[in-house]
Formats: C-alpha cells, sequence, structure tokens
C-alpha cells in the first residue's frame, strides 16, 4: 500500500508514537507485508526469529521491537508493538469509511454494465464495462473489476484477511488496506469470498473462471485462465500461475506457489509448492500417477499376506 504523497520517518513516528532511527528526514512512500515490500516501505517484525528477514528484505523502513543494528540505507521504527502501530498506520492511511447508500457516489460504473437489485458497491470502488453484477453482491471499498466480467449473487468481494494475533485478552485481528482486483473478462460464482489485501492486492487474473462457494484468502494472486471449480479454499499469500485447475474441495495452504499448467484432483490437500505441468492428487498432494501407483500396491496387500 502505498501512501498518497511521501512521508518522513519522523512523521510516521509522530503518527504511532514511536521511536526513530535514521535521518529524521528518511523517505517513507508505504508500508506493505514482507512478501510484497519494495523501496520506500514499511515492514513489520515483532519476533526474533524473523528479525535477519525483516532488515534483509527490500524493505528500507522495518517496525521493530527491539533496536537492533539498522542496515546501511534503512532506517528503524522501534515500538513496544509493532502489530499494533502497524494496524495504527492502516487506520490512518486508509481507514474505515461509514456507507450511506447502496452505491457510493465515488464508485465508478463503466458503460453497459448491468447492476442488479440489491447489490451494494462501496467507497472507490471501479468497475469496468459490459459486467453484469448479480443481487446481493457485496462488493468492499477499493475494490477493482476490470471488464466483461460477471459476478453471480451472494458473493462478497474485499472482506478482510483473516490474519490474527493471540493475545492474553483475546485474539487481535491485522487491519486490511489493500484491495481486491478483477482483471477482465472473469466469471465468479455464486457464493464466493474473495478477500483483500492486508497491503496489497489480492488478483483474479484475465479470463480465468471460478464455480460456486469459492473461496481466495487475502494477497493471493490467481493467475491468467485458471479454472477453480466448487467449494475450493485458498488460504492468504498463494501464487497460483497461467492454466492452472483445480477441482471440488482442493485446500491450499498459505505461502505456496502452484506453477503454470498444472491440474488438482477433487479433495487434494496442498502443503507444499507444486511443479508446473503436472497433476496432483492426495493429501498432502504428490503427483498423481505416483498416488494411484500407491493406491494399487496398497490393495494388493491382503493378497500377499495370504501367500
Amino acid at each position: 500500500m502505498k501512501f498518497p504523497q511521501p512521508h518522513t520517518i519522523q512523521q510516521i513516528a509522530t503518527i504511532i508514537d514511536a521511536e526513530f532511527i535514521g535521518d529524521k528526514d528518511f523517505p517513507v512512500l508505504g508500508m506493505n507485508e514482507i512478501h510484497v515490500v519494495t523501496s520506500g516501505d514499511i515492514v513489520f517484525v515483532d519476533h526474533p526469529k524473523y528479525y535477519d528477514k525483516a532488515l534483509n528484505s527490500a524493505a528500507t523502513i522495518i517496525l521493530i521491537n527491539k533496536k537492533v543494528d539498522c542496515p546501511a540505507g534503512k532506517a528503524l521504527l522501534i515500538s513496544d508493538d509493532p502489530f499494533r502501530d502497524f494496524n495504527k498506520l492502516t487506520h490512518y492511511f486508509k481507514p474505515f469509511e461509514k456507507a450511506t447508500k447502496n452505491i457510493a457516489d465515488s464508485a465508478e460504473i463503466g458503460e453497459n454494465t448491468i447492476i442488479q437489485p440489491n447489490v451494494f458497491i462501496g467507497n472507490h470502488v471501479k468497475i469496468g464495462k459490459n459486467c453484469v453484477i448479480h443481487s446481493n453482491v457485496s462488493i468492499y471499498d477499493h475494490s477493482f473489476i476490470g471488464d466483461n466480467t460477471i459476478i453471480h449473487a451472494n458473493t462478497v468481494l474485499g472482506a478482510p484477511a483473516f490474519y490474527y494475533k493471540n493475545r492474553v485478552e483475546g485474539f487481535d485481528q491485522l487491519k486490511s488496506g489493500g484491495r481486491v482486483v478483477i482483471q477482465n473478462n472473469v466469471d465468479i460464482g455464486a457464493s464466493c469470498t474473495i478477500d483483500r489485501g492486508v497491503s496489497g492486492d489480492t488478483i483474479i487474473g484475465e479470463g480465468s473462471k471460478l464455480d460456486n462457494q469459492v473461496h481466495i484468502g487475502h494477497d493471493t494472486v490467481l493467475g491468467k485462465k485458471c479454472l477453480i471449480a466448487s467449494q475450493v479454499g485458498i488460504a492468504g499469500c498463494v501464487v497460483i500461475e497461467d492454466e492452472v485447475t483445480i477441482w471440488g474441495q482442493v485446500g491450499i495452504r498459505s505461502d505456496v506457489r502452484i506453477g503454470k499448467k498444472v491440474e488438482i484432483f477433487a479433495q487434494s490437500g496442498v502443503s507444499k509448492s507444486l511443479k508446473g505441468g503436472e497433476k496432483y492428487f492426495g493429501s498432502p498432494a504428490i503427483e498423481a500417477k505416483k498416488w494411484f501407483r500407491e493406491a494399487a500396491s496398497i490393495r494388493q496387500i491382503p493378497r500377499l499376506l495370504k501367500k
């Protein structure tokens, strides 16, 4: 998430009441999670296990809960609770805006797009031309929808990330300031949910087709011409390359990458990244040919035991 205009680290420190290490005029351009940070971004880290990863990332401002040696060309924001202060910044730069109408005045809707009854379209949403948005769809603030897209009834675009910190007093949710981006020529079935990014974008690639009751988590990137069947659940921060087919009731854990033209058979569980061009089955998912050979061997065990 980039800020509307550059800030200095001193200004950011004032917003969250934190100490900083570095030149007071050190430029701050935005804030992001570690998998999408670029130069000028703030990234937060609150566990020693991940200090090195954050300090050596592309981020140039590290919001951290301990004074450490500051790498050259970077600056630190010292906080007793980086998670809390990252949320403060999200709230400051991307605050929740109350809706006053079913279709916000700030929403932009393209030529020949049809909006059916009982649709909610939030603040600063952009919808392209020749789209059809069916009844009871909810499109949260800042979502972007390209041309020639169909979204069926009861689908929700832009709900916040399922991302929590477990505190003594209960779970604390990381606020979501990112977007959902739907590219051109996408079909989304009924009762789907696509969560917005925490700080970046959740992206559905051009020409992809989603069946009913599909869930896609925050910051996930779905490539072009993908096909996803009903009841698939995809966690946050997953990268799915172009022309991937995922059949019904597949579950995919966070932070994995699915290679181009992969096919995942129904009811599989994906626990690690999958190489492109292969078919996979099982839980954990392995190459389908291997799974079927192993299953055939297991079926021979009773016969072998009788010998």
